[in-house]
């Protein structure tokens, strides 16, 4: 590999898998280069366990990436979510006096006052996300620099994060001898790597769904409005066919992905599976209607989506989302899973797929993946700046140096 490469490197840490993509910033674009996965160990209920066992976890999906890239990673963009995490939004004004055109340090310090909210304690602000500015009374600007106005009003969408899980997650990268770029909330970053900038405007949400925890993020306007965490994830999928067909949870996981479907209308009465009798039992296998398993997955599946649907009638856009819905994540992965949340949400729905990356395999085209894409896409577009501010920098020294 070439010396001096700008690598762009994204880290999900996920509570069943722990997966690592590494790119490089070529002529503004990003390339994949490398990749590495490994079951996670440490997690209980999307928090960490055991911290040792957890950077073991992202050691080893690192340590694959880097043999694949032929590169040793220093530093990455980590992602953030779980049961922890909670959105809202905030408002701020500043009077500028005299009407003049507002300029950049006027915008800086309208977002930053309305980033300065008082938070409980063990609560961290992850992102403080720009919605629109207010320009004298009047709403919907997204960039009011060179406007001339006497007062200017920011909107932004805070996410928040118990600083305690945070921080423990970013030690457990150190102790996997890399440091932290910056942390960013997953669903965020999973819609960067599977939502064009047209659906942003048009309104489209994005669930994350892992196994311990299911993030959302909602977009309008190019802009955020809910960034969310979620109650029912995939392991409360499987832990039900668990309990209603008399299971251990990895034969009920494996179940679930073999033969397990989101919706029960489409699985004829004569469809049958062989199911393993409990170990305590020591009896033969049984057989069972794959509509029973199809029936206990259905309805957990529907309660996750009203849980969305909820969120959106909290903020009024149970019908504004023109640009569908997107499921990310390992849950994501289930038969008919689509179909589910079009039946609830009543709008269009679709897997969401990595694009933006060249070079991405089509082993990897599948929703699981769309996290730590969107990291090391972020991590890209942080490279990228750095870029363009030290050549400026370079400039101005030339000029007045």
């Amino acid at each position: 590999m070439p010396e001096n490469l700008q690598l762009a490197v994204g880290l999900d840490a996920g509570s069943s898998r722990t997966r690592c993509v590494i790119g490089v910033v070529e002529d503004n674009c990003l390339r994949l280069i490398g990749f590495g996965e490994a079951a996670s160990e440490g997690w209980a209920k999307s928090r960490i366990a055991d911290q040792t066992a957890v950077a073991n976890s992202m050691r080893r999906a690192l340590e694959e990436a880097e043999r694949m890239a032929g590169v040793s990673i220093e530093s990455c963009v980590l992602g953030v979510g779980g049961v922890t995490v909670r959105g809202s939004n905030a408002r701020s004004e500043i009077e500028i006096g005299r009407p003049r055109e507002i300029d950049h340090r006027d915008v800086s310090r309208v977002v930053d006052r309305a980033s300065r909210v008082q938070l409980q304690e063990d609560r961290m602000l992850l992102q403080a996300l720009l919605q629109d500015f207010v320009v004298d009374d009047h709403p919907g600007h997204r960039d009011p620099r060179k406007m001339v106005a006497s007062r200017v009003e920011a909107n932004v969408h805070l996410i928040t994060v118990s600083e305690r899980e945070h921080d423990r997650l970013v030690a457990a990268v150190n102790q996997a001898h890399v440091a932290v770029e910056d942390t960013v909330f997953e669903a965020f970053a999973a819609a960067h790597s599977v939502v064009l900038p047209d659906e942003r405007k048009e309104g489209v949400a994005v669930v994350d769904i892992g196994a311990h925890s299911t993030d959302l993020v909602v977009y309008y306007g190019d802009a955020v409005q809910i960034a969310a965490s979620l109650p029912i994830c995939g392991d409360h999928l499987t832990r039900d066919v668990a309990r209603g067909l008399r299971l251990s949870f990895d034969d009920a996981a494996c179940l679930k992905e073999e033969y397990g479907c989101a919706t029960v209308g489409r699985t004829p009465d004569n469809s049958f599976i062989e199911v393993p009798a409990p170990p305590s039992e020591g009896r033969e296998p049984r057989e069972v209607q794959r509509k029973m398993l199809n029936q206990i997955i259905e309805a957990r599946a529907d309660e996750l989506f009203r849980h969305v649907l909820r969120e959106l009638l909290r903020v009024g856009m149970e019908q504004a989302l023109m640009g569908g819905v997107v499921l990310t994540g390992g849950t994501a992965r289930l038969h008919e899973v689509c179909d589910a949340a079009e039946r609830v949400l009543q709008c269009q729905a679709r897997k969401g797929l990595t694009a933006g990356i060249e070079d991405w395999p089509e082993e990897m085209s599948e929703p699981a993946w769309s996290t730590a894409a969107g990291l090391a896409m972020y991590s890209g577009r942080l490279k990228m700046r750095e870029e363009m501010e030290t050549r400026a920098a370079g400039l101005l020294g030339r000029i007045f140096g």
